[in-house]
C-alpha cells in the first residue's frame, strides 16, 4: 500500500481523529503494513502481548478458546486492538482471527516511547481507547456469566421440575383410568341385590378406610401383611387376593375390618366388594401423589421467586439462611450423592444488601465445590456452609472435600476466564463475578483454606452498607 493511500486509511481510524498530517506520516512511516486472508490468526491467547494494532479494513473476531470457540470480541475497520501504551497486558487475552481479508498495521511496543514523544496526544488517546476496552471487555464477562448461569439455572430446574411433572402426569393417567374401573365396579354391586341396610353399610365401611391415616412401621407392616394374605387364603379368596391385597395394605386394612365386611355382607358378593374398597383406596393414593407433587412444583415456584427476589426492591434486607436454602434448592439436581450441612448462627441479624446479586455468590461457591467433589471425591461428597456474625460483618465459609487449588494458582483463581476444568466445560467467570459483587457490597471473598479434601472459601459482607441506597 502507498504511504498516501495508508495515511488515508490512518484517518479513518476513530482513536487518531484529529491528527495532524506528520503525525499521520510518522505512524505510516514506523508501522508495519499486513494482510491477514480469512481464517487466519493474527495474535493467539497466551502469546506475550508486544504489539499494537491499527485495523485498517476487514474485520476480526476475537474468541477465548475456554468459551467453547464463541465470538467474545468485534473489531471492524477503524479500530485499535493489541496491546496499547500504559496497558498492562502481557499475555493476549484471546486469539485473534480474520473474518475476510483483513489489513492491519503494527506498531511494536519498543516504538512506544517514540510514538507518545512524536504525538504528544496518543497518551490521552491510548487511555481514552483502554478505558472503553475495560467497559466492552466487563460487558461482554457480566453477559457471558449471566447467560451461563441463566443455562445452569434452567438445566436444574428442568431436571427438577421434571420429577413432580412426570408424577402428576402418570398418577392423573392413573387415576382417570381407574375412576372408569370403578364405573364398573359399581354397575356389578348394582346387580348384588344388597338391602339398602347393606348398601349403607358399604358407604360407611368405604368413607372409614379412605379416612383412615396409616403410620409406618417395619415389623407391623410385615405381620399385617402377611395376615391379610393369611385371611384370604383362608377364605378361599386367595387366586384373586393380588388384585386387592396391596392397595389394602397400604390403606391400613386390618383383617378385623375384612372379618366385619364378610360378616355382614356375606361371601357371595365379598370380593367384588373388596374390589370396590381397593380401587377408593388407589384413588385416595392417586390423589395425594398428585397433591404431593404439585406442592414440590410450587416450593420450586417459590423457591425461584425468592432466589431471584422477584417483586421486590434490588436492595433488601437479606435472611442468609433462606437465601442459602433457595440457592441449594436450584443447585439440588447436582447434589445427589453430596452431603450438604447448613450451620446458621441463632439471631443472625439481616443484611442490607442487593439480593439476587448475592445469590450469584453462593451459587458461584456452591458450584465451585460441586465441581471439586465431583473431580475428586464423587462418592463421598461433602459440603459445610457456616454462617456467624463477627463484630459489624457476617462469615460465610463455604467447605468442600474436594480436590483443592494448587498454591501456585491462588493469586489466579479470581481472574476472569481462568478455569482448570477443560476447554467447553465452564468459561471461569463464576468466581470472578462473585468477587466483584461482593467487593460492590463493601465486602470481601478469599480462600481460606485450600488442601485436597479440604477447601474453604471465606465470605466476609457488612451487615449495614449505607452507601448502596
Amino acid at each position: 500500500m502507498q504511504s498516501c493511500d495508508l495515511i488515508s486509511s490512518l484517518k479513518s481510524v476513530r482513536a487518531l481523529d484529529g491528527l495532524a498530517d506528520h503525525e499521520y506520516a510518522w505512524i505510516a512511516e514506523n508501522g508495519v503494513h499486513k494482510h491477514a486472508n480469512p481464517g487466519e490468526t493474527i495474535f493467539r491467547e497466551g502469546d506475550p502481548a508486544t504489539v499494537m494494532f491499527f485495523v485498517l479494513s476487514g474485520e476480526v473476531h476475537m474468541r477465548h478458546d475456554r468459551a467453547a470457540r464463541q465470538s467474545l470480541v468485534i473489531g471492524r475497520s477503524a479500530q485499535v486492538t493489541g496491546l496499547l501504551p500504559f496497558s498492562r497486558m502481557r499475555f493476549y487475552t484471546g486469539t485473534a482471527l480474520a473474518v475476510d481479508t483483513v489489513c492491519v498495521l503494527e506498531i511494536v511496543h519498543s516504538s512506544f516511547d517514540d510514538m507518545l514523544n512524536a504525538i504528544p496526544t496518543m497518551n490521552r488517546r491510548c487511555v481514552a481507547v483502554l478505558l472503553d476496552r475495560a467497559r466492552e471487555v466487563t460487558r461482554i464477562e457480566q453477559q457471558e456469566e449471566k447467560l451461563t448461569a441463566l443455562g445452569k439455572l434452567a438445566g436444574n430446574l428442568a431436571h427438577e421440575l421434571n420429577n413432580p411433572a412426570s408424577a402428576v402426569k402418570s398418577s392423573a393417567t392413573n387415576l382417570m383410568r381407574e375412576l372408569e374401573r370403578q364405573k364398573l365396579l359399581r354397575r356389578a354391586l348394582d346387580r348384588g341385590g344388597f338391602s339398602p341396610i347393606e348398601l349403607e353399610f358399604m358407604h360407611q365401611s368405604q368413607e372409614e378406610l379412605s379416612a383412615r391415616t396409616v403410620l409406618p412401621s417395619a415389623l407391623d407392616d410385615i405381620d399385617r401383611e402377611d395376615a391379610l394374605t393369611a385371611w384370604f387364603e383362608k377364605a378361599g379368596l386367595g387366586g384373586n387376593s393380588w388384585e386387592v391385597i396391596p392397595d389394602l395394605f397400604e390403606g391400613g386394612v386390618l383383617v378385623e375390618d375384612l372379618e366385619r365386611i364378610q360378616k355382614q355382607l356375606g361371601a357371595a358378593h365379598l370380593m367384588a366388594v373388596l374390589r370396590l374398597f381397593s380401587s377408593s383406596l388407589c384413588v385416595k393414593k392417586m390423589g395425594r401423589n398428585i397433591s404431593s407433587a404439585a406442592d414440590r412444583i410450587f416450593e420450586i415456584s417459590r423457591a425461584v421467586k425468592d432466589y431471584a427476589y422477584m417483586d421486590q426492591a434490588p436492595i433488601q434486607d437479606v435472611d442468609l439462611s433462606l437465601a442459602l436454602e433457595n440457592t441449594l434448592t436450584m443447585l439440588r439436581p447436582r447434589l445427589s450423592g453430596i452431603h450438604v450441612n447448613v450451620d446458621v448462627a441463632r439471631d443472625l441479624p439481616l443484611v442490607s444488601a442487593y439480593g439476587s446479586e448475592l445469590n450469584q455468590v453462593w451459587m458461584a461457591l456452591l458450584e465451585n465445590a460441586i465441581d471439586s467433589i465431583d473431580e475428586y471425591a464423587p462418592s463421598k461428597g461433602r459440603i459445610d456452609v457456616h454462617v456467624n456474625k463477627s463484630g459489624e460483618s457476617i462469615l460465610v465459609e463455604v467447605w468442600d472435600n474436594g480436590h483443592g487449588i494448587p498454591a501456585s494458582l491462588h493469586d489466579r483463581i479470581f481472574e476472569p476466564f481462568f478455569t482448570t476444568r477443560p476447554p467447553g466445560k465452564c468459561l471461569g467467570l463464576g468466581l470472578d463475578a462473585a468477587q466483584r459483587i461482593v467487593k460492590k457490597h463493601g465486602g470481601y471473598i478469599r480462600i481460606q483454606r485450600c488442601d485436597p479434601g479440604e477447601t474453604c472459601f471465606l465470605t466476609s459482607l457488612p451487615i449495614e452498607r449505607p452507601h448502596l441506597y
